[in-house]
């Protein structure tokens, strides 16, 4: 029998008919849109191997998300896509588990050092499933959906908890892998079924760090609220036959066995004023004797039981414990540190701020976070050296920041924004936000409407977050079309900086004139190497001498067409590659209000004797962008055509009117010299659809002077244009022109072929050094005007409309604490980036007076001093955190690695790891003495 090469022959000798690529993404497409529409916790997904899903998204010719079609995308990346000719082989995960023989485990186990996007895809079941059934291969890896934090957040967990079981008669370890959503009675189930003991002669304990923590009670508790973390040891003990355990008796009843305390109460109030049991977890979960308390129960799981409340001391050698990492967890470990050697909220947290707590603010987060933060700091700095793990902590930041859960490496940046805005929440001193409704300055000065609307602001928030760290900048935008300004008055909590870069590049475009002026030109300018669109339209823009009525459209040419417009000014220059063929169109700056056409070239391939077979017409050429004025007709397009390409004329057949005189039949030339025609019959056909384009002689459309058609944002559609075609007034218009003899003889393309690429890099070019750049030099670059993102406009409240305006930064009021972030990760659509620039930061006598535009003379002072450096060293795919900070009571730095901590020189904290710096006000001298100290300034 003959198997037609539409069908595969399968392993069992069986033969199936697949799907055409289009009917598998259809019906993939349809899954994924069912499995969306009816999210839920306990759904499965599956995990699939990037490498082989990307294979199968080349054969469909479909890119997917993970959980959603990119309709666009195909159009975007077809370099990224090409079309395979083959379809994929057997699904293949192998590159993502580690191998059965080192995870000595039958339940494969995804590598660590997985990304989503980057390395896996996660698809629902029913998306599995059919993959399998269409291709077989595996393994299989599903996983379940769960909830996260107090927003009950769907989240597929890609990595379960992984606990090692040590039990305490033979000595042996066990992983034990489970979801951190499964309870203790669960965790006890499992061990018994595992190590066949009866659940009563059970005990597991918290074994963190090699050290007994808590018992760990049979009951719905969740892993996760136990502070359970991924990879550490609990210890399993099996009472003996016939004996109790310590702790332990018969309940009331005498049939079971019931906790009580043994042991003497280790305060009298807790954090969540309720008695506490030997293992630091509170009985007020369910008690209503402590209701007068001024804090709920809920705050009863905090680290080891630790009183966070009431006043405490710097402990000998305070604020020199590192923190344990709990698996991914050194951003974290760096923010903290650089947050806890913060003199000002040393300060606050050591006293009792038992009132500040703030448990009704339904932006906070029940003040669980100010308590977790303050029974930290207390901790750290009365440990003396000794590590400590902030599993407590970390189990609140899971719970209501979601996006920190789990053991991913994160942002120490996006964490300590994060942190400074629960705090604030937490510990805001407003119950009751008043409502005030903001007024347009409407040229008032400025220092009325900066304190006015900083009035406002501290109306609705006053804590000790906002005395210490929040500042004021002045914002101003301009209308680019009214030049109406808008002033307004902004409360910051850190500055992010660009880094402006110094590196060069060269980079060739070619400008071409839209209104036909002249002949196109290559220019090369020398641009900053991770600059920005603006910067090389700027230096074009001087290189070719444009007129102040005009601007560049650049755009990137592939295959002959129009790619892509750069028309987002705020596009980084490294999305351009330097094999790219880059152009810019000299455009009237009135062309919004005109119709902009762009005339792509199509040619003959070869001349066909035979009228009988279609001709193929490809693209080739340089496209060209002109403009129509108040079009109605296809010869108005004609004209532009004709205009555009005048400057290509060949000298032989020049006009001897250059100009077009009134009433020129059909818009051509009054005298030219006859070009003698080829013998070869040319057929105007169109690809795809040559039946409809096909212009035979004696077609109204011959009265123009160019074979044209109008085809759409594809290019697959076209309709010849004629003298009287009704031309649409839209922001757009594309044409094809059909190249004849008679255009060859007329005019010299080779000014459209051949463009050169963006750089050549040149085997004796050398590379060039990245230089140092100034503190300064990035705060300049963040204050200077510059415009807003298209995604960013502007409503103007003159136009009415959204606008593209300038906008400008100044800085108004400086807090206490002043934290730069310096903006070294850079994301776009096309590259992410990280740069290591040197940053060249003062550590003492930062003078910002210069920057501070207020003219109010109660700031007394505008000079800093550093004290802490959150670092990361390392690129995107991995990098590790850690953090410089100065005991400022012994005027010295340290080194804070995890648990790590070691003295550090103050010559060796320059680094180009640093990403985050924290400066202190100097104060003004008085009485011939600096002060030093910070006062939370209640009532400000």
């Amino acid at each position: 029998m003959t198997i037609p090469d539409s069908t595969y022959m399968m392993e069992n000798g069986s033969i199936e008919l697949p799907c055409t690529p289009e009917e598998e993404a259809r019906i993939i497409q349809e899954l994924i849109s069912k499995a969306e529409s009816n999210l839920k916790q306990g759904n499965l997904y599956y995990v699939i191997s990037n490498r082989w899903f990307m294979d199968w998204q080349r054969y469909i010719r479909k890119p997917l998300g993970a959980y959603q079609f990119n309709e666009h995308a195909t159009e975007s990346l077809p370099s990224l896509l090409p079309n395979s000719a083959n379809r994929p082989g057997r699904i293949d995960n192998s590159n993502i588990i580690i191998r059965e023989a080192d995870s000595g485990d039958d339940d494969p186990q995804l590598l660590r050092t997985l990304e989503e996007g980057r390395d896996y895809v996660l698809v629902p079941q029913e998306v599995w499933e059919k993959l399998s059934e269409w291709y077989k291969g595996g393994p299989a890896l599903p996983r379940k959906m769960i909830s996260v934090g107090d927003a009950k957040q769907l989240s597929v967990e890609v990595f379960p908890l992984c606990l090692n079981l040590f039990d305490t008669r033979d000595k042996s370890h066990k992983a034990l892998r489970l979801s951190k959503k499964a309870s203790l009675h669960e965790l006890y189930t499992i061990v018994c079924r595992l190590k066949e003991i009866a659940p009563e002669k059970a005990h597991i304990w918290d074994y963190f760090d090699k050290r007994k923590h808590t018992k760990l009670v049979a009951s719905n508790q969740t892993l996760e609220d136990s502070n359970l973390q991924m990879d550490q040891d609990i210890l399993l003990e099996v009472q003996p036959e016939g004996s109790l355990p310590s702790g332990f008796g018969f309940d009331s009843t005498g049939n079971d066995l019931a906790l009580v305390p043994v042991e003497p109460l280790r305060s009298s109030v807790t954090i969540a004023g309720g008695p506490t049991l030997s293992n630091g977890f509170s009985t007020g979960y369910s008690s209503n004797a402590y209701q007068g308390s001024s804090l709920n129960s809920s705050y009863g799981d905090m680290e080891d039981g630790y009183d966070s409340l009431r006043p405490a001391s710097k402990g000998e050698r305070g604020g020199l414990a590192g923190l344990s990492n709990l698996g991914n967890t050194c951003f974290m470990n760096s923010a903290l540190q650089c947050l806890v050697h913060t003199p000002p909220l040393v300060e606050y947290f050591l006293q009792d701020y038992t009132d500040e707590i703030n448990r009704q603010n339904p932006l906070g987060m029940h003040g669980e976070l100010a308590l977790a933060f303050g029974e930290l700091l207390r901790k750290l700095w009365s440990s003396g050296r000794t590590p400590v793990a902030p599993r407590a902590f970390k189990g609140k930041l899971g719970r209501f920041a979601p996006q920190f859960s789990g053991y991913n490496q994160h942002d120490s940046q996006e964490l300590l924004a994060f942190l400074l805005d629960g705090l604030h929440e937490d510990l805001n001193r407003v119950k009751q936000k008043p409502y005030f409704e903001t007024k347009d300055s409407d040229g008032r000065p400025d220092e009325e409407v900066a304190n006015e609307l900083w009035r406002y602001h501290r109306a609705r928030n006053d804590s000790v977050i906002v005395d210490i760290c929040q500042g004021q900048y002045k914002s101003t935008l301009v209308c680019p079309d009214c030049n109406k300004i808008s002033i307004t008055f902004d409360p910051f909590m850190y500055l992010s900086l660009p880094l402006p870069s110094t590196v060069t590049k060269t980079m060739t475009v070619t400008v071409f004139y839209s209104d036909g002026s002249g002949l196109p030109m290559p220019y090369t300018v020398t641009v900053l190497k991770h600059g920005y669109i603006k910067d090389l339209a700027q230096a074009l823009e001087i290189a070719c001498c444009l007129r102040i009525d005009e601007y560049l459209l650049l755009a990137e040419v592939y295959d002959h067409r129009v790619f892509r417009y750069f028309e987002n000014p705020t596009e980084i220059l490294n999305s351009v590659k330097d094999d790219e063929h880059i152009v810019a169109y000299r455009l009237p700056k009135r062309v919004a209000q005109l119709t902009r056409l762009e005339i792509s070239h199509r040619y003959l391939e070869k001349c066909i004797i035979d009228s009988s077979k279609a001709s193929e017409r490809k693209l080739f050429l340089t496209p060209l962008v002109t403009f129509l004025e108040d079009p109605h007709s296809g010869a108005d397009i004609d004209f532009a055509v004709h205009k555009v390409l005048a400057p290509l004329r060949r000298k032989a057949f020049i006009s001897l009117a250059p100009g077009l005189k009134d009433g020129a039949e059909n818009g051509s030339p009054s005298e030219t010299i006859e070009v003698p025609m080829n013998s070869c019959t040319i057929q105007f056909g169109c690809e795809g659809q040559s039946t409809e384009c096909i212009d035979p002689v004696g077609n109204s459309s011959m009265e123009l002077t160019f074979h044209l058609c109008l085809t759409d944002e594809r290019g697959t559609n076209c309709r010849p244009v004629t003298k009287d075609t009704v031309i649409e007034p839209v922001r757009m218009q594309k044409v094809i022109l059909d190249w004849t003899e008679k255009e060859y003889e007329l005019y010299d393309a080779s000014y459209l072929k051949d463009l050169p690429e963006v750089h050549k890099s040149g085997l004796t070019v050398k590379k060039t050094k990245q230089e140092a750049i100034s503190l300064f030099s990035c705060l300049e670059a963040f204050l200077k005007e510059e415009p807003l993102g298209p995604d960013d406009m502007w409503y103007c409240p003159r136009c009415k409309e959204h606008r593209q305006a300038s906008k400008k930064l100044d800085l108004w009021r400086l807090p206490d604490i002043l934290v730069f972030h310096l903006k070294r990760f850079s994301y776009s659509r096309w590259l992410k980036n990280k740069l290591d620039t040197f940053v060249n930061f003062p550590i003492h006598n930062l003078d910002l007076s210069k920057y501070v535009k207020s003219t109010d003379l109660s700031e007394s002072s505008h000079v800093y001093e550093l004290y802490a450096i959150s670092n990361h060293y390392g690129g995107l795919g991995g990098g590790h955190y850690t953090a410089y900070c100065k005991l400022i009571d012994d005027d010295r730095w340290y080194h804070f690695d995890d648990s790590h901590v070691s003295p550090v020189a103050e010559s060796d904290i320059k680094t180009s790891a640093a990403y985050v710096l924290f400066y202190r006000r100097v104060k003004a001298q008085q009485n011939g003495v600096v002060g030093g100290s910070f006062q939370c300034h209640r009532n400000s």
